[in-house]
């Protein structure tokens, strides 16, 4: 197998053990012919290229005349978005666990328990992305690095994935039409690339504040393990809930210092703004190019608020998806408070520097933003 980013098994994670547990466990995908496979990945492609042209239409994001950085697009089935993100959270996690390494090597005996453990985190780590990879339709990968099977843009930029197998799931589950719902995931996926793509300070503002969430971090390296451990029991039937019936805290609530709380609280706005954005923008092109864009979100609406089961909202809970779904409806609100105030191109002046970036206060009050930012500029 192909190593992770060089040197697989070093480290608190074996990457590399990850990415097989992932394979291993995760759900096969929906029955497809090999032509009807070729005919999916092909439209999927068309779209993406398709939802270029729409969203920046639609979003003014990307002055006439100015061509973005370019980033490649990837239709991929469960196991290659398992292999991005794996590559993409070892990128991104350097930093914490180097210094819950350093923390760990003060203790007897560390370099045993470092590869033991090593080893254990990879498979609950690998238990946890099977289940992930069966659920997500599209992401764009803002830290993704590049590899001979994966390829990102030049730079550290990213690049769009596109779940097959994913997509054709939900399709069917929802009993919609399925050249329309590709479109309609294309269109919320490529204004993700079209963010990062036309504002070249964002990607470097997000892994910033990403980057100090991390440095700040004062945890003992057992409560992630064991963290990562109730997750895994969970989808081994246990139930990750506290003496009390209480549910445990997600990953996120456990390593957060008041220093990270603040920092917490402008990224919880940054990813609201970007997926409420990106559902707004979904919709409005729609109309014009989903015939049946109203009966999608519609269906879509209601499967992502009812989650598949009680096993699928306890771990919601746990690795902090359920403030995701927040992002998406708070961040949509926000979105459309403002441009219905001050147009889109009002609106845009959101990606002027991060010092117009909504705070998680305005994201609640648009008004208080467009005080702020338009009042301010325009006095």
């Amino acid at each position: 197998m192909t190593s992770i980013g060089g040197a697989g098994t070093s480290g608190m994670v074996d990457w590399n053990l990850a990415v097989a547990t992932a394979t291993r466990l995760v759900r096969p995908g929906p029955e497809v012919s090999r032509d009807e496979a070729r005919e999916v990945v092909a439209e999927l492609r068309r779209h993406a290229k398709a939802s270029e042209e729409h969203v920046r239409a639609y979003t003014r994001m990307i002055p006439e005349g100015m061509e973005p950085h370019d980033t490649p697009v990837l239709v991929v089935d469960r196991a290659g978005w398992i292999k991005a993100n794996v590559a993409g959270f070892r990128e991104l996690l350097t930093p914490l666990i180097g210094k819950m390494q350093e923390r760990r090597s003060a203790t007897p005996g560390s370099a045993v328990l470092g590869a033991v453990g090593g080893k254990v985190t990879g498979v609950e780590l690998g238990m946890l992305l099977s289940f992930l990879a069966s659920r997500i339709l599209g992401q764009y990968e803002t830290f993704a690095p590049a590899t001979r099977e994966l390829p990102a843009g030049a730079n550290g930029g990213g690049r769009l994935l596109l779940v097959a197998p994913n997509i054709v799931h939900v399709e069917r589950e929802l009993d919609v039409d399925p050249h329309d719902f590709r479109l309609w995931v294309c269109l919320h996926e490529e204004t993700h690339r079209t963010q990062f793509t036309g504002v070249p300070w964002l990607r470097d503002h997000l892994q910033g504040e990403i980057q100090s969430f991390l440095s700040a971090t004062d945890v003992d390296p057992g409560t992630v393990v064991e963290r990562l451990r109730e997750a895994a029991q969970t989808l081994a039937g246990g139930r990750p809930e506290g003496e009390e019936g209480e549910p445990s805290p997600s990953l996120v609530e456990l390593v957060q210092t008041p220093e990270q709380r603040e920092i917490l609280g402008r990224l919880t706005a940054v990813m609201s703004l970007l997926e409420g954005h990106a559902d707004y923008v979904m919709d409005g092109v729609g109309p014009q190019v989903v015939p049946t864009v109203a009966e999608i979100r519609e269906k879509f609406q209601a499967r992502r608020a009812r989650g598949a089961s009680r096993l699928d909202l306890a771990l919601r809970k746990l690795l902090g998806l359920d403030a995701k779904l927040r992002q998406y409806r708070d961040g949509e609100r926000f979105v459309r408070a403002v441009v219905d105030q001050v147009g889109m191109d009002g609106f845009n002046r959101v990606w002027t520097s991060p010092n117009t970036l909504p705070t998680k206060t305005e994201i609640a009050a648009p008004a208080d933003w467009i005080a702020r930012v338009h009042r301010k500029a325009d006095s």
